[in-house]
């Protein structure tokens, strides 16, 4: 698929440190409950780490006790690509910027409570926060 925003891997290696791009471009997973966002409780936007797409509002963050910073919808569905990842021996669907294709995420089926019942696990690395003003 072709992104909005595309770049080099050199290109994004510049821009990015070593740990961004190995989650945001190779689709590595931070660690859980390390992620500076995980407990983030302001008001604001989440947005992607490479490319500044808005992905997310802080009204639809939720505790889900996963260790990483989930939401349960994005701040439009075709804000974030959703692909089936059969890594791992399981079927999972990643969660891409729209914008870059940039890795996010998973998105599972159990955000149980939620209006829409879906749990977006996203890595904290993967995004920047901007408090309302």
């Amino acid at each position: 698929m072709a992104y909005q925003v595309s770049k080099s891997d050199d290109e994004w290696r510049e821009q990015l440190g070593a740990d961004q791009y190995a989650v945001l471009r190779e689709a590595a997973t931070e660690r859980p409950w390390t992620g500076e966002l995980l407990d983030e409780e302001r008001a604001g936007v989440y947005a992607c780490a490479a490319c500044g797409a808005e992905l997310f509002k802080s009204g639809t963050k939720f505790d889900s006790g996963c260790g990483w910073p989930s939401f349960y919808e994005s701040v439009r569905p075709e804000a974030v690509q959703l692909i089936e990842d059969t890594s791992l021996g399981m079927v999972r669907t990643e969660v891409r910027c729209a914008k870059c294709g940039s890795h996010l995420g998973h998105v599972f089926p159990d955000g149980f409570g939620t209006p829409t019942g879906d749990r977006y696990c996203m890595n904290s690395i993967a995004l920047d926060f901007t408090p309302e003003s």
